[in-house]
């Protein structure tokens, strides 16, 4: 999964034609954190990536046995 996600960051990075380090600037990270999230390194704080996948126009969607039962319980939950 990780591997999956790295491929998807690279690859909105280079179709929106920006280089590591304009993305990192963008979202307000290292350009280290840029490079290994490509890479797939495992230890990146979760609001990193979210602010990587947010510049790039990247939305999350949960899925889970469960997501329906949790939506009816959860009307106002953004997932």
């Amino acid at each position: 999964m990780k591997r999956q996600l790295a491929n998807i960051i690279l690859f909105h990075r280079k179709r929106s034609g920006l280089t590591q380090v304009e993305l990192a600037e963008m979202a307000g990270v290292g350009k280290n954190m840029v490079y290994e999230l490509e890479k797939g390194k495992q230890s990146i704080q979760l609001d990193n990536i979210l602010r990587v996948l947010q510049v790039l126009n990247i939305e999350l969607t949960f899925q889970s046995p469960l997501r329906e039962s949790f939506m009816k319980e959860h009307p106002d939950a953004d997932c």
